[in-house]
């Protein structure tokens, strides 16, 4: 397998760093750790989360180089969001070329008030105002031109904003997207799809029950009461969408993984 990720037809395992206000820092650092392994061992690719949903945890480099893990070639992704101090930035590309890693997704994020916030100018970028994934997807393009740099897609916006978002995207390096949950067949998926035939498409499946937080992530209220199993809706997703990877949000790691190897096997 080469130093970068396939995203064709690739299965990216969500993993989420332990929070900074663990009440259990030892084991939440050694589940990390077992985690990390399985997913390597699986052939499967760890996708390590950069403060998923505004709440804070350690960065996914951090976790790798202080563990001491092994990373194998192409098989983890970075998420990076833009509320980093440039100088932090550049310290989590060096520590990924330490560690064989090549692979980022760049995100604006969900934010917190507690960390800072990159300023366009903070990224050698024209302009005034706030960063987007666009300004740092064209910095470490810049910089690091060896990285792969994936952007994010989201369905569930107005359909010409969101796709004008992405053609700045692509313009400012990315080579691949990630999908937001989709449930079923989706026409913005499809349209992607169509108008960007070279662009590889990972899309996601929420793979928990906890339908309100699926709803938080969307934006559209899905009832508590909803009938819903994740592997069918995995099923779905590789059915409807043969010629994508496979992106899985919120993986239970105790009952549902051993599921997932039994029923798709591992890479």
């Amino acid at each position: 397998m080469s130093n970068t990720i396939n995203m064709h037809r690739f299965w990216h395992l969500e993993l989420i760093p332990p929070k900074h206000a663990t009440a259990d820092i030892e084991a939440d650092l050694e589940k990390f750790a077992e985690r990390f392994a399985r997913i390597q061992e699986s052939g499967f690719c760890a996708s390590i989360t950069d403060n998923a949903m505004g709440k804070l945890c350690f960065q996914g480099t951090e976790m790798i180089d202080e563990l001491e893990l092994g990373a194998k070639p192409g098989q983890v992704l970075i998420h990076l969001n833009t509320y980093h101090e440039t100088m932090e930035l550049i310290q989590i590309f060096e520590t990924a070329k330490k560690h064989g890693i090549y692979d980022f997704l760049a995100l604006t994020g969900d934010g917190n008030e507690r960390r800072h916030r990159l300023e366009k100018s903070e990224l050698d970028d024209e302009g005034d105002g706030l960063a987007t994934s666009v300004e740092l997807i064209r910095f470490i393009k810049k910089n690091y031109p060896e990285f792969t740099v994936g952007a994010a897609f989201n369905p569930y916006e107005p359909p010409e904003f969101e796709f004008e978002k992405l053609a700045r995207k692509v313009e400012a390096g990315a080579t691949y997207v990630i999908t937001q949950p989709i449930l079923g067949k989706n026409e913005l998926v499809d349209r992607v799809l169509n108008e960007y035939p070279d662009l590889p498409v990972v899309v996601e499946t929420w793979m928990s029950k906890k339908l309100f937080l699926l709803s938080e992530v969307i934006g559209k209220t899905i009832p508590e009461d909803t009938v819903y199993d994740p592997l069918e809706e995995l099923k779905l997703a590789r059915a409807n969408y043969p010629e994508c990877g496979n992106y899985l949000a919120m993986v239970g790691y105790i009952k549902q993984y051993p599921k997932l190897e039994e029923l798709f096997g591992t890479i």
